[in-house]
């Protein structure tokens, strides 16, 4: 410890160093459930490219591990501390170093906010599709580490697809640059895409080239009323079957609804099983959002709300927004999954899904990005209850087992961390886990970025 501590003021300045062990605890989990943690020997704070260099160097050469964090918004355990490590906490290189309108990139540190960037990009007419629900604190350095998406996935894609170029601390302290800041480029290979998602297990991000968009009009929302999630499902299956390209396209089950209602008071009838939002923010919003309508009307709607205004459609958005605060009023914790399944199962997985709740007796409601598949089945459960712990526990598990079962993913935006790790073996495969171990070993042969996390050596 003493050694660590004397190697890395040798680069650092003394406030970028914090040892005080009840500062430092509050450095050692995110926001993700059942998750293990250690203890971290120092967090480290820097501001500069040279002073992340230095702690990797100074790692390396102690073999310490490094965990890199971000504002520790995220679900699945990836930035939690190991036992001993240092914690490189990336929120003070929050620096927004250009945007530039013609080409359309920004250039940023990893620690600026995503609602940071967002603002400051529109102030010139252009458009960061990404937004996690977390966006008003989580930071770009972060999205990129879990690949994360948002409600605008189903127009406008996920992290990975704005990312065009990086800079990353390798384990030893060298520089790598990747990617490109150009429209088109094809040379070599997509070192930027393995970066992404990697959860800080192969490098650290000190910058980013990010790809923007011009600004859209303003979208309004149609919120339709289904007695039945497979009701729900085959209207998400003719929107998208007809060529319709909403900017969102959202579904909550029926316990998501009255959690909802009975926080808020919303109105919603207690006999819908499904609520369905979708907005356009084409030039002619209304008349996308009529069509949309006649299809869920034609799939057995009970009701369809069109928004006539922002105001209106803000006000049909709040039942989304509510949702998973409502969730956890029902139970002193939840568990959040991440399961992406094929658009076409969209309804089985739900219906599976409360199966499952039934199975195991416990209150699971479930919100998704209906455009993409991405659903969040929120587990609610008493910790301190022990049978019911473990219930949540494989109902969690269960969950998980049916997405793959349906052709899909056991996670869409959260990552993978500690919480899916087990799992991630019966996804990828022997072959496909082989070789992101060798990837992993010839970017971190010493194995200390973020040990523990994804994959192990």
């Amino acid at each position: 410890m003493g050694d660590l501590i004397k190697l890395l003021r040798e680069g650092l300045p003394a406030e970028a160093i914090l040892t005080d062990p009840d500062v430092t605890a509050s450095y050692a989990k995110d926001m993700a459930g059942f998750c293990t943690a250690g203890r971290p020997a120092v967090v480290t704070l820097p501001r500069t490219v040279e002073h992340v260099q230095h702690v990797m160097r100074t790692a390396t050469a102690l073999r310490v591990p490094v965990v890199p964090q971000g504002a520790r918004t995220g679900l699945s355990g990836a930035a939690n501390a190991s036992e001993g490590c240092i914690v490189l906490s990336l929120v003070k290189m929050d620096r927004i170093l250009e945007i530039d309108p013609v080409d359309r990139v920004a250039v940023v540190e990893p620690g600026v906010v995503n609602a940071v960037l967002s603002r400051a990009v529109a102030e010139q007419g252009l458009y960061y599709p990404p937004d996690p629900s977390s966006w008003e604190q989580c930071t770009i350095g972060g999205n990129i580490g879990t690949a994360s998406g948002g409600l605008c996935c189903v127009k406008y894609g996920v992290t990975a697809e704005y990312v065009l170029g990086l800079d990353v601390v390798l384990a030893d302290g060298r520089l790598l640059k990747t990617g490109r800041r150009t429209a088109k480029g094809v040379a070599g290979y997509d070192l930027t895409r393995l970066f992404v998602g990697s959860e800080g297990s192969l490098g650290v991000v000190v910058r980013a080239v990010l790809a923007l968009r011009p600004a859209p009009p303003r979208q309004l929302v149609l919120a339709a009323e289904f007695p039945s999630v497979a009701a729900a499902g085959e209207a998400v299956r003719e929107i998208m079957t007809r060529g319709h390209a909403p900017s969102l396209l959202e579904l909550m089950d029926g316990t998501t609804i009255r959690a909802v209602n009975a926080m808020a008071r919303m109105g919603l009838p207690e006999t819908t099983e499904a609520l369905l939002l979708a907005a356009f923010d084409t030039p002619d919003p209304a008349e996308d959002l009529a069509a949309v309508a006649a299809l869920c009307t034609a799939a057995g709607a009970d009701q369809v709300v069109p928004a006539e205004d922002a105001a209106e459609s803000e006000l049909l958005l709040q039942a989304r927004r509510l949702a998973l605060t409502a969730l956890e009023a029902l139970r002193p914790a939840t568990m959040i999954d991440d399961v992406c399944v094929p658009r076409s199962r969209l309804a089985d997985m739900l219906e599976g899904t409360a199966a499952i709740a039934r199975k195991y007796g416990l209150t699971i409601g479930v919100c998704a990005h209906a455009g993409d598949g991405n659903t969040h089945p929120v587990v609610c459960f008493d910790p301190a209850d022990a049978d019911e712990s473990r219930r949540a526990r494989e109902s969690f598990d269960a969950i998980m087992a049916l997405g793959l079962e349906l052709g899909g993913t056991i996670t869409g935006e959260h990552g993978v961390g500690v919480l899916k790790k087990e799992w991630l073996a019966r996804e990828l495969g022997p072959v496909g886990l082989e070789i992101q171990r060798g990837i992993k070993r010839v970017l971190d042969p010493g194995g200390i970025l973020n040990p523990g996390k994804v994959l192990d050596l």
